[in-house]
């Protein structure tokens, strides 16, 4: 499922109702009307929407009714918190509106990172796979035990050369969180 976030300042407009569309400038957007999103802000999913409408047009383009679908008031305070996200804002940029209906809210945010374990506390995944799967490797058990010593992904990383050493750890719980959720021992929690 694809993603879609936010600054922690919208937050509360997400989640009133107030902002059904974010307009993101020049670059090209990997979404399409259907489609099913996952909404972040502060770190946290909350909620699942449906892409209703992606259009691209030129900020200067822009109305005041693509600015109230974005939470502002008018095309002006639209164009003044573009300024604030982005470096460069002239007439011409490409602007594109990407209107969204929120069709889940969850009752507790998830942190996005966990997000691809569907919700799953990567925590409770390591020590429930060291305890219940047989066919782990040797290093995957390693990396598993690493990671619940330092108790987080960052820590872990370091203690086996550096923050690029993430994957390891991402692909082994990622892999643990598979076989539990097969032999029933865990499902999503989106």
């Amino acid at each position: 499922m694809k993603n879609l976030k936010f600054d922690g300042k919208y937050k509360d407009l997400l989640l009133s109702g107030k902002k059904r569309a974010t307009i993101r400038l020049g670059r090209k957007v990997n979404l399409k009307p259907g489609e099913e999103i996952l909404i972040h802000s502060s770190g946290y999913v909350l909620g699942k929407a449906i892409v209703k409408r992606v259009e691209t047009k030129k900020v200067l383009e822009l109305t005041d009714e693509d600015a109230k679908l974005d939470g502002f008031k008018n095309k002006e305070e639209l164009i003044s918190a573009l300024k604030e996200h982005y470096k460069r804002v002239t007439p011409d940029t490409p602007a594109t509106i990407i209107e969204f209906e929120i069709v889940k809210i969850l009752d507790t945010p998830i942190l996005s990172a966990d997000f691809p374990y569907e919700g799953n506390n990567p925590i409770e995944i390591a020590e429930k796979a060291l305890k219940h799967l047989n066919s782990l490797s040797f290093e995957e058990i390693a990396l598993l035990k690493l990671f619940l010593k330092e108790g987080s992904l960052r820590k872990a990383a370091y203690k086996l050369g550096g923050l690029d050493k993430r994957y390891k750890i991402r692909e082994v719980l990622r892999k643990a969180y598979e076989k539990l959720k097969k032999e029933g021992l865990m499902e999503s929690k989106l």
